[in-house]
């Protein structure tokens, strides 16, 4: 065996054999039990969500590389795919492969530049780009954009007869998606590219050694990763038919890293169930605070200052996150019982 082998064989014989078509049903019953027991529309947000963090899950779970800046090309899909709509045409298809084009181009140019650091420097220089597309979007490109006050668009029926602004049509389009996104990284995690991948996370010095390009390697993960999240931007925008500022602020990075932090890098599973916990946190915090101050006889601080303390919690508790927590518990009971 060379050595080649020897560097990509334990990485690939580490991950849990794929049933790929099992796992999709049951993500899809996963999510459409939740869009039962709460509004159709926020299981679709909850959804968008999950595919931000799992195309960030890509960036950092997968090839160790931490952004502070991820939100841009989230934010390129969304604009791009507002302004065709508004000043091209109505077609969303035609408008989500803008959005998807103008993220890509965005990432192919930017890659090559942040990808010469690593570390802090990594993260903080995707950082400084976030803030100049943010900068970009709220002032400078204002005419264009409409600043603060936002830029509503109204899409077409996708295909002729899939209308977004239906709860039911747009829960589905939205699912359908994140499926394929599931499926994508899946088959892309477990190929040799995702097991280099990996590897240039665990030791690039010796992926390098080894004979690989792994500037390349990180150049297309990079990319790769921004593409799926302005396609989580564009289809934002189609189901909103409304982008602001908001969608690209930098300070939305700590959301996602958050939640792939609460569910476990590294894991597509970690992404999704990372992304519902945070979002559910999210979206209930604000509405149990005031509810709870009804049967106090002090004023609670606000909602913000209970989520950052329950996000700590969560990620100093559950150090591998939630799905690392419960496959060492679940290795610990098939351990003593194989002892016994």
């Amino acid at each position: 065996m060379n050595s080649t082998n020897k560097l990509i064989l334990p990485i690939a014989d580490s991950m849990p054999k794929s049933h790929i078509p099992r796992e999709l049903a049951f993500i899809a019953i996963g999510f459409a039990m939740l869009a039962v027991v709460m509004k159709m529309h926020w299981a679709t947000d909850f959804m968008i969500f999950c595919i931000l963090v799992l195309s960030f899950d890509l960036l950092y779970g997968y090839m160790g590389h931490l952004s502070f800046g991820h939100l841009l090309y989230f934010g390129a899909g969304a604009y791009g795919t507002a302004m065709w709509i508004a000043y091209v045409n109505a077609n969303p298809f035609l408008a989500l492969m803008a959005g998807l084009i103008i993220g890509a181009v965005l990432a192919a140019f930017l890659g090559v530049i942040v990808l010469q650091t690593h570390g802090a420097s990594f993260a903080l220089i995707n950082m400084a780009f976030n803030e100049i597309g943010f900068f970009l979007i709220h002032s400078a490109l204002s005419d264009y954009t409409h600043g603060e006050d936002g830029l509503s668009c109204n899409p077409e029926k996708l295909f002729g007869f899939i209308d977004l602004y239906n709860e039911l049509h747009a829960f589905i389009f939205v699912l359908v998606v994140l499926l394929l996104v599931f499926c994508l990284l899946k088959i892309l995690s477990r190929s040799p590219f995702g097991v280099i991948i990996r590897s240039i996370k665990e030791d690039e010095n010796r992926v390098k050694f080894l004979g690989y390009n792994t500037m390349k390697y990180k150049w297309l993960t990079f990319v790769s990763a921004s593409i799926l999240a302005a396609l989580a931007g564009g289809m934002f925008t189609l189901i909103q038919g409304f982008v602001s500022p908001g969608v690209i602020n930098p300070f939305g990075n700590v959301e996602v890293i958050f939640a792939v932090l609460i569910g476990g890098a590294g894991n597509l599973y970690g992404a999704l169930i990372g992304g519902v916990v945070f979002m559910l946190i999210k979206n209930f915090l604000p509405v149990f605070i005031p509810e709870l101050e009804r049967w106090v006889p002090f004023q609670i601080p606000q909602w913000e200052m209970w989520l950052g303390v329950v996000l700590l919690i969560i990620v100093f508790a559950l150090r591998e996150g939630i799905v690392g927590f419960i496959k060492q518990k679940w290795q610990h009971h098939r351990l003593r019982k194989g002892v016994s």
